[in-house]
């Protein structure tokens, strides 16, 4: 069920921003899944969420590696984060086919309002690195976020990085260059964890993965290096949007205006 070549090139061109906004701050499934539904029409669900894994842990790929070299997280936070939210993300997959769809939106909606409003009403939060754990409660805390947020990515997963970089920045105190950091990690962690759960039910589009693949890597390289470049206030303003974004899309959902 491979696409036409013009098809296949939007679907790149979709892969490419996506790889950028998620590489930023998270939220490149916004942009990607829609485009993969609206290019993929005879594609079952399974094959489209096992396909947008792939391309999406190409992209993930080179975005770690990138911030891992510029930003040297602290292995002792993002190892356990990565852990915790692989395993997250293999019993989310495992359990997606029994969660109703219909009961993500609403829940969603309301839980981006509100963070979108704390980050927005609080300028300073996430411009450095404040620490409000330490020792073990501070991996404790790392490794329930890591669990609960790739459980989300592995059952459903539109928004996943910017629910990690919130988490860490908002609970955890890091800033929000560091938090997009170890957000980039965990993703790629429950990027592969899922694909675990696909590949061996066959779900996956080899070819149009593939080639989203690398459009998506090519994005996520950019955005790593420009959040990287701007600092902890051009990821915080971005943020801002790709939440604003989320609420605009959700909120349409919710009210039946996209159909």
């Amino acid at each position: 069920m491979d696409p036409t070549y013009q098809v296949l090139a939007l679907l790149a061109l979709a892969a490419l921003v996506a790889g950028y906004v998620d590489a930023v701050v998270g939220g490149g499934g916004l942009i990607q899944l829609p485009a993969m539904l609206l290019g993929l029409p005879g594609a079952s669900p399974v094959q489209v969420l096992a396909t947008n894994k792939l391309a999406s842990a190409c992209g993930t790929s080179v975005s770690s590696v990138t911030y891992y070299r510029r930003v040297r997280p602290h292995a002792g936070t993002f190892v356990p984060l990565m852990l915790f939210a692989f395993a997250g993300s293999l019993l989310g997959a495992l359990a997606a086919s029994r969660i109703p769809a219909a009961a993500f939106p609403p829940i969603l909606l309301v839980v981006l309002v509100a963070v979108g409003s704390f980050v927005l009403l609080r300028p300073q939060l996430g411009e450095r690195t404040e620490l409000r754990f330490s020792g073990h409660s501070h991996r404790a805390v790392a490794m329930l976020t890591g669990f609960l947020v790739g459980a989300y990515d592995g059952a459903l997963g539109p928004g996943t990085g910017s629910f990690f970089v919130f988490t860490l920045v908002g609970l955890l105190g890091y800033s929000f260059l560091e938090a997009s950091a170890k957000a980039r990690m965990a993703n790629w962690a429950t990027n592969v964890a899922a694909l675990c759960v696909f590949v061996p039910q066959d779900a996956v589009l080899w070819r149009t993965g593939l080639v989203m693949g690398v459009a998506n890597l090519a994005g996520s390289y950019l955005g790593a290096r420009t959040a990287v470049a701007r600092g902890a206030r051009f990821v915080r303003g971005f943020f801002l949007v790709v939440v604003a974004a989320f609420v605009v899309r959700l909120g349409g959902e919710v009210l039946g205006l996209w159909g």
